[in-house]
């Protein structure tokens, strides 16, 4: 009995939990201007975060999704991404949507229960947010389908979260990529936990980015609270599927800070001591300490940053407030280029209750 085929998964790691650098340091991260626009942007996230679970739990927001930790993966892949490229999230990739123009108070909007916030004012091509699990991937997989049947040089980029990798859609999707030889990169998100379920208790793997092999393509495992490695791994993927190198599968080892959603409480099934740890190693502080000891941040910086932050989100909490009501017969609408005649008696009902209620 001899070996037929042998695999290694990577993983790549350039700035560590002190944040001192390791390994070589691809060309953005030598400009100061680069890590501080992401640097900026993380922080932007996490004001962003903070007060959307403070309007969710007075009342002014509906269920929201944190992403407080996992800032550093978001916006790495959101840096990396072409503007004509075409995001699939799942719902808490803030952080790569902001970076690609969608706007605060969209987000807002779309937690309020308003579909009005998934037409985005910047990347009219993303999709919207994706709350069933891994049906996602499919449709990105079919939208890099189309880019190379129309020789596009453009990419899809999906995330999908540690538990959807256990979903037939995710391994459909990444088949029918690597059969294809599709531009696809394929984010999965590992924070560690799929609402109460730790990753050891949903696969045998030892990694999710060896999930990769089984399709025949790249995959390769990065520390996802490093945000100048994640850039750099997704630059180096979406090149080479922009090129006709196939698609990759990028695993992003990070840990949620957070709750899963408002409507989850983490303190029940999270060991002791797990999530403090956690914040030592989160990627804010990590950058941060970087950008002070060469000299591009400061304190002062730091309480400025903070209050423009705070600054930007408030008017966007302002704006979204100031949305007038959506009417009951929106629901039907940016359903079908032509609605069905069946769904047209059913809107005017709605429509005709609203303006009867009361």
């Amino acid at each position: 009995m001899h070996s037929v085929a042998s695999f290694d998964i990577h993983y790549r790691q350039l700035l560590d939990a002190a944040g001192m650098p390791t390994g070589e340091w691809p060309g953005f991260a030598r400009d100061p201007a680069q890590l501080l626009a992401m640097y900026r942007m993380m922080t932007l996230c996490r004001v962003f975060d903070t007060k959307a679970i403070n309007l969710q739990r007075t009342g002014r927001l509906g269920t929201y999704a944190p992403c407080t930790g996992q800032e550093a993966t978001h916006v790495g892949v959101g840096a990396a991404m072409q503007a004509d490229d075409v995001l699939f999230p799942v719902y808490r990739e803030y952080g790569t949507q902001l970076w690609r123009g969608v706007t605060l108070a969209g987000i807002y909007t779309y937690w309020n229960g308003d579909e009005r916030g998934t037409w985005f004012d910047g990347p009219r091509q993303d999709f919207p947010w994706c709350v069933p699990i891994a049906s996602q991937m499919p449709h990105a997989a079919g939208a890099a389908m189309a880019f190379k049947v129309r020789g596009q040089a453009r990419c899809a980029v999906a995330y999908i979260g540690d538990g959807g990798t256990s979903q037939g859609a995710f391994y459909e999707a990444l088949n029918a990529a690597g059969a294809q030889t599709l531009p696809l990169v394929a984010v999965v998100v590992n924070n560690g936990w799929a609402i109460s379920v730790p990753v050891a208790e949903q696969t045998a793997a030892r990694t999710l980015a060896q999930k990769a092999i089984a399709a025949g393509i790249a995959g390769i495992q990065v520390d996802g609270n490093d945000i100048i490695a994640v850039r750099a791994v997704m630059e180096e993927a979406l090149a080479r599927a922009r090129n006709g190198g196939g698609p990759t599968l990028v695993e992003a080892l990070t840990y949620r800070l957070s709750d899963h959603t408002t409507a989850d409480d983490a303190t029940r099934y999270r060991p002791a001591g797990e999530l403090e740890a956690a914040w030592q190693r989160e990627p804010l502080l990590r950058t941060r300490h970087y950008l002070q000891a060469h000299g591009h941040w400061s304190d002062a910086q730091e309480v400025a940053l903070r209050a423009d932050c705070q600054a930007q989100v408030d008017a966007a909490v302002s704006a979204y407030q100031a949305l007038p009501a959506a009417s009951t017969g929106s629901m039907f609408e940016h359903l079908f280029a032509q609605l069905p005649h069946e769904l047209q008696a059913q809107q005017a009902s709605a429509r005709h209750y609203a303006a009867h209620k009361g």
